[in-house]
Parts: structure tokens; sequence; C-alpha cells
């Protein structure tokens, strides 16, 4: 396996540092951004502070043959648009689809689910007869939701606050589509927009570990359990993705989510893109309310008449711009916007598959996710924690040993388990991440050895990864995952911040495409394509200079 890094060469002299179009950040969302920005024919300039490009999409050798998705490590939301438009395929792009979820019980019974709906169904009556018969009028419900709201995701948001007669046709065209929903779908979403997964859930299902297992998608990356108010959204947000055309249907990379971010970083390059390593933009230079270029730590500067944050919010009105040259308001907004990171990762090296003791020597149910919350009231316990300042004692777990899909991320007989955990608020009650780093590690392992006896024996190597070290390392403020959470009040016509949902900012030539911009976070790559589309859209409207 390859290293997964960049290679682009830095130009030298004056005449080269100005460029048509510069993109602060190499990650996803940077690099597809920056892509079709190439692809129109701007001379593009890719600037990354790391020695890798990806954000959080990284992969990283961190024992010889051992290939560790440090931090996102799956792929779904990624719409599907953007693997025709920036030919990801002829650059290498190969997800592998994940054939099977497993859930173990407290009781050491378990939910395994597959492609198979007959044995799935089956599987489901063996803990509910009810809910089997449940199963499939729950998805043809939320199938039907999910219909509704996808074009939400590849569209840009029309400006309530605006008077233009485009945006007055697009905000009543986006009621129209609304009022022909029939009711029930309708009532669905709002319910789910609105509401929790736990009374969306208990709507169809009676088995606890049935409801844990669908729960858990509503809790992922947020402060919020699965009886809070706007879980349901969260859940609606993680189902929405597809592979192959199925909702919430996952898949790996080979590679890794590292392999992927490479695929883009070639194709961006393919276009004519630039990617520069080791480039930390320390400011965006503006002269007379629009942005010129950027300065970078080093001391050197780029010229551009537009420039592309990648960055999260914080960082891309508060940091690499004067506040004071942002409307009060709109600073106000950014500075209340909610990220309050509450994940980590913790990242084992194995010296083999772990046993659950009921399927014995089993172990295909290792080729997709493990989910470690057995009901909500455990998914629910594990947020009390989280919500008096402190990490969940027993937590939620998402477990992925991407080495049993593709074998190349570990030695022979080997693998490798990316351990998603959740709560882990960024801030501690008297204590601090640097403290507790290796006690949540502790947790972790001692909760995995809980539901698969002798794990321990198995971990040759662990990596634990705490909300700070992610803002640390990735730069994503407090550690959030999605860039700031999916709550409404931060979502579509208001994310990040009300008036400003379609990529530009107030001060002329500067754009944000990250993923605190619509529709949100995951490895989804839309900021990065609908922000490019109104760049483009302006660079057209100006007046042709002579």
């Amino acid at each position: 396996m390859t290293t997964p890094t960049a290679t682009s060469r830095a130009r030298s002299t004056a005449d080269d540092r100005r460029y048509e179009a510069i993109v602060v950040g190499g990650g996803h969302n940077g690099l597809v951004n920056g892509a079709y920005l190439a692809r129109s024919g701007l001379r593009t300039l890719i600037l990354e502070r790391r020695h890798l490009v990806g954000g959080a999409a990284i992969t990283e050798e961190l024992r010889p043959g051992f290939w560790f998705t440090t931090f996102s490590y799956a792929l779904s939301l990624l719409r599907p648009d953007i693997i025709q438009d920036l030919e990801l395929t002829r650059h290498g792009f190969m997800p592998l689809l994940m054939p099977s979820s497993f859930a173990p019980g407290e009781d050491g019974d378990y939910l395994l689910l597959t492609r198979d709906r007959d044995e799935n169904l089956r599987e489901i009556a063996r803990h509910s007869p009810h809910d089997a018969d449940a199963w499939e009028a729950y998805h043809h419900d939320l199938d039907r939701v999910l219909q509704a709201i996808k074009p939400l995701f590849d569209m840009v948001p029309p400006d309530i606050f605006s008077d233009d007669p485009e945006e007055l046709l697009a905000l009543a065209a986006l009621g129209s589509r609304f009022r022909r929903m029939e009711r029930r779908v309708l009532h669905n979403a709002v319910r789910l927009l609105t509401g929790s997964a736990a009374d969306f859930l208990d709507g169809y299902f009676e088995s606890e570990l049935l409801k844990g297992y669908l729960a858990s998608s509503s809790i992922i990356g947020s402060k919020l359990g699965p009886r809070s108010q706007g879980s349901g959204l969260v859940l609606l947000y993680h189902v929405i993705g597809e592979h192959d055309g199925a909702f919430g249907s996952w898949a790996f990379h080979k590679g890794g989510n590292g392999g992927f971010t490479q695929v883009l970083a070639r194709a961006a390059e393919s276009f004519g893109a630039e990617i520069r390593l080791e480039s930390t933009v320390e400011r965006v230079i503006t002269r007379k309310g629009r942005a010129t270029g950027v300065a970078l730590a080093d001391g050197s500067e780029y010229q551009s008449d537009i420039v592309v944050s990648a960055l999260d919010p914080r960082r891309t009105f508060l940091e690499l711009v004067e506040p004071r040259e942002l409307p009060t308001d709109l600073v106000d907004d950014i500075r209340r916007y909610r990220f309050q990171g509450t994940s980590s990762k913790v990242n084992f090296a194995l010296d083999g598959l772990p046993r659950f003791p009921a399927l014995g020597d089993r172990t295909d149910q290792f080729r997709g996710f493990t989910n470690i919350g057995p009901s909500i009231d455990y998914l629910e316990h594990a947020y009390d924690d989280a919500k008096y300042g402190w990490y969940s004692q027993r937590p939620y777990i998402d477990c992925a040993i991407q080495s049993t899909i593709d074998p190349d991320m570990a030695p022979p007989g080997k693998h490798v388990m990316s351990s998603f955990i959740q709560y882990t608020p960024y801030r501690l009650r008297e204590s601090d991440w640097d403290a507790e780093r290796q006690n949540l590690g502790d947790t972790v392992q001692r909760t995995l050895e809980g539901h698969f006896p002798g794990f321990s024996d198995l971990v040759l190597q662990r990596e634990v990864v705490t909300p700070l070290d992610i803002e640390r390392t990735v730069g994503l403020s407090e550690g959030n995952i999605f860039a700031g959470e999916l709550l409404a009040p931060q979502m579509f016509f208001f994310r990040p911040a009300p008036g400003w949902s379609q990529y530009r900012t107030p001060i002329d030539g500067y754009y944000q495409c990250g993923s605190g911009t619509h529709p949100g976070g995951c490895v989804i790559g839309a900021p990065g394509k609908l922000a490019a589309g109104q760049i483009l859209k302006d660079v057209a409207a100006r007046p042709k200079r002579r």
C-alpha cells in the first residue's frame, strides 16, 4: 500500500503566486471544491497545513503493515454525481460494500443482519415476531421520507431573507414540494426532523436490541441522547446515505478513507489543480471589502480574487479574517454556533479476530459495523455521563474491522479495528483529555472485553483519539466531527448562520465550503460541490475585463 500523501510541488517565481482560485484546506470538501473549480478552467491552488491531504478522512500506518483510519472510516453519504463529474473511478475510486451489521446484546445474544431480506426477517423474528412484521412497514415509511428529503441535500438553500425574485421562486418551489407530499409522509418527516428517534422507533418495534441498533444512528457525533428532541434529525441524516442506490448502506473505501481522499487529490490534479502541503494559511488578505489572496504562516503570500475556506465556521469567520470586517449579527451567530464535540476514536491493531461466544468460531459477522449499543436505555445512560461533563463509563461503540473487507489494511492473519466512541465531551468536569486519554482507552477496551472475552489478549497496539486530539490534529473546533452540530437551528437555511447559507460571505470573493455549511458533515462532498457552483455562477456574472 502506498503512503497516502499528495505530492505537488510549489512554484517559486513571483508570477506563479497568482491564481484564479485558492482553496484553504485539503479535506474532502476542499478537494472536491478545488477539483470542480479546476475542471471549469480556473487556475486553482489548494493549500493544506498538514503533510497529507484528507483532513479527517486519512489513513496512516501507525504500526508497520497496519493501516489505521485515524478519524473518519466509512462511506455512505458521498453524493453520486460527484463520482461521475470528477471521474473518480478513473482515479481509483473503489468502495467495498459492508455486507453485515452485528449487534451483541447484554445477555450474550445478538442481532446479525445481512443483505438477505428473508434471512433478516427470520433473525428479527427470533427476537420478536411482531418486529419482523413491522420491519418492512418501518422501512417503507422511512424510505418515503428519505425520497422526499433527499433532493434538499443536492440544492443550495433558498435565501429566506431575500426579496430577489429568483430566491422567492426557489422558496415557493420548496414550499410546493412539501405541500405535495402525502399527509403521512409529511407527518413522518416532521416527526423525524423535530422529534426524538426513540419516539419514532417505539411506534414500530418492541425488541430493545433492535431499537438500540437502529437508534445508534441518532446519536452519532451529537450531544444528544436517543430520547432527546432533535435525535430524529440525526437519524434521518445518517440513513439518507446510500451505496448502489440502497438507503442506509455503508461501504469501506479501498485503503480506508485516506484511500478515498487520495482519489480526490488525483482527480483535482488531473483537472489542473495544484496542491501544496505543509502550507498553513494564517489569514485571508482583504482590501476594501474584498478578498485578494492569502498569507501563510511562513510569511509567503498568494494572490487571488477568489478564496474559499474549507475550514469550520469558527475558523472561517473568526480566525482567517478579522471579525470587525463582518456584520455584528453574523459574528454573534458564529460565536453562538454549537460545536461541543462528543466523539472519540480508539483504534486497535489486533493479533486476530475477536471471538463472540454465542457464535463460536464464526467470523463473518465482523464484515461490517459491530454495534455496542444493546438498547435505547443503554444509549441514554451513556448520554447521562456526558450531560454532566464526563465520558461514558459504558460507552456506545461502533466498531469496524476493516481488514476483513480490505486485507491490505493489515498483515496476513492480523487485523485493524476502528472503534468510534460516544460519548466523550470536549470539556471534562475536573479533568482534561491529556490526563484522561489512556483511561478512556481502558474503558473502551474493558467494554469490548465484556462482549468478546479474550479481546485484550489480541491487542498489539491501540491509538486513543480524543475530541482534543481531533481539534489539534485536524483543526475541527472542539473536536466536532461535523464542523458543527446537526441541530435544526444549524441546518439548511441556517447553516452556518441565518442569511449565509449559500456559501458566500460578506467579504466579496471570499467563500465557504466546509462541513459547517449545508448540508453538513460526514464524507459527503456536497458542500464542496455546491459552493463551487455558486462561485462559478458569480464568476460568469462578472463584467469581462479588458
